[in-house]
């Protein structure tokens, strides 16, 4: 089987990888998970197996750089209260995202993965730790939520 280009790999898994970024760390910080996901990938892509689902083992990169990103951004001094608008070209909602950062981080992980990436929940439990039926579980009380807050608040 032949080996696609990393470069296709990352014209078409980037907006993906950057969405789940998004989600799981903010819109301030989600650049810096989404460089270091393909800069990780690039690295390893080269041994990947030819039959891997090459956007599960991409979201699996995406998931452990936001840890790492996150551990950071606890070391790091405070940030300024608001950052100055860096002109998106994507489908960004402030509004979302606010609702989003108030959701538990495994309820908000749980949505990232399942309905910005697509996984599924035995994927997700792999990466979160914890059963299938707990992932079903949080994203089903995540949605709950977000309807209750986000949705009510958009009407």
């Amino acid at each position: 089987m032949r080996v696609r280009p990393f470069e296709d790999i990352v014209t078409e898994y980037g907006p993906m990888v950057l969405r789940v970024c998004r989600a799981v760390l903010g819109p301030a910080d989600a650049e810096d998970a989404w460089s270091e996901t393909f800069l990780s990938a690039m690295r390893a892509y080269p041994g990947l197996d030819p039959h891997a689902n090459v956007e599960a083992w991409l979201v699996t990169i995406a998931h452990r750089r936001a840890i790492d990103v996150g551990r950071t951004l606890t070391r790091a001094p405070a940030p300024v209260e608001r950052l100055p608008d860096a002109g998106r070209s994507d489908s960004y909602d402030p509004d979302l995202w606010a609702a989003l950062g108030t959701l538990p981080d495994k309820q908000r992980r749980t949505l990232a993965y399942r309905y910005l990436a697509g996984l599924p929940y035995a994927e997700i439990a792999g990466l979160l730790g914890g059963t299938t039926e707990a992932a079903r579980r949080a994203a089903a009380d995540g949605l709950k939520t977000l309807r209750t807050t986000y949705l009510e608040e958009a009407l």
